[in-house]
Order: C-alpha cells, then sequence, then structure tokens
C-alpha cells in the first residue's frame, strides 16, 4: 500500500508541469467605466524580445496572436479605430521561461518515490500579457494575463495557434463589455 501512495503522490507531482491547466487573471482600474470605451487601436510595440527566438522570430505569432486579440475585442464590444484617435490602446507582453520544479513528497509521513530522491520537472513556461491603455491618460485600465507550459508548443504552429486562442479567450472573459454595442 505505501509503495502505491508513493507512486500515486509522484505522479501527480509530475503531472502538474505536464497538465497544469492554463493560470489566468486581471486586474481592472478602480473607477473605470468601460462602457465609455467605444474604440481601440495598437500601441507600439514592445522593444523587448519574447525570450525565445523561435517566437521572436515568428511573425506568424505576431500576426495571430493580434487577430485573436482583435476578434475578441470586438466580441466584447470594442471597435478598432479607422481615421481618428482611439480610445484605448492595446500592447502585449509575451515571455517564455525554462522552468525547474522539485517535488519531494512529505517524508515525515513516510511517502516517497523510488530511492526517495527528489524529482525534478524542467519545463518552458510562457507567460502572455495584455494591456488596454486609456490613449488620452495613458493609464493602463486593464490587465489580463495567462501562464502556462509551452514544451512542445512553440515548434507546433497548431498547439501554439490553440494555445493563443486558449489564453485569448480565458483573458477576455474577464474584460468588461465596452462601449460599442451602445450605439
Amino acid at each position: 500500500m505505501r509503495n502505491v501512495t508513493a507512486l500515486a503522490l509522484a505522479l501527480a507531482a509530475l503531472s502538474l508541469t505536464g497538465c497544469a491547466s492554463m493560470n489566468i487573471s486581471s486586474h481592472i482600474e478602480r473607477g473605470t467605466n468601460f462602457t465609455e470605451y467605444v474604440t481601440y487601436d495598437w500601441g507600439p510595440p514592445d522593444n523587448l524580445p519574447v525570450g525565445d527566438p523561435r517566437l521572436d522570430n515568428n511573425p506568424f505569432f505576431n500576426d495571430y496572436l493580434q487577430g485573436a486579440v482583435e476578434k475578441k475585442l470586438a466580441a466584447k464590444g470594442y471597435d478598432r479605430a479607422t481615421g481618428k484617435p482611439a480610445d484605448l490602446l492595446v500592447h502585449y507582453h509575451a515571455s517564455v521561461n525554462q522552468r525547474l520544479d522539485v517535488f519531494q513528497a512529505d517524508q515525515q509521513y513516510g511517502y516517497c518515490y523510488g530511492n526517495c530522491e527528489p524529482q525534478v520537472a524542467d519545463y518552458e513556461q510562457g507567460t502572455l500579457v495584455i494591456d488596454l491603455v486609456d490613449a488620452k491618460t495613458k493609464k493602463v485600465v486593464w490587465r489580463g494575463w495567462a501562464q502556462d507550459t509551452m514544451t512542445g508548443v512553440i515548434d507546433n504552429q497548431s498547439r501554439l495557434e490553440k494555445q493563443v486562442d486558449e489564453g485569448v479567450t480565458k483573458m477576455m472573459v474577464l474584460l468588461p463589455r465596452g462601449g460599442a454595442g451602445r450605439r
């Protein structure tokens, strides 16, 4: 029974990195009335690399991400500005970092795996941050972010598309509706 419990704990710990669900959250500037915002446009691009040359040099990633964001903004009641200044500027940051997690079962209760050495998980973690900036005040009024494992995703276009879609969709659920739908 002890070996079965130890094996189950070790498998659960290792699965935390490989199958962990995407971590999503957002922040809204206090007192912001999003129905006053009707239009958006893209702000200046970030000068910082995303942390992985496979994304830095991948125009598909940037185009696909922008398209996904634009679709979700439209669904939330925001129109792309044409011919006049936008109410909101959209800006994003993306990074990919190597992560190393060490999992060790609670040895004081006698649980361990194999030779009771710590288990190590090495993986790539991606973070995507989307900012909506009030174009007049230059203040961030909404920030959404998503974090997930990127191991095996960056080099696979269809998996990258799925990851971008999932992250943007889940973030935009947290964005209040805009005022374009009031017209």
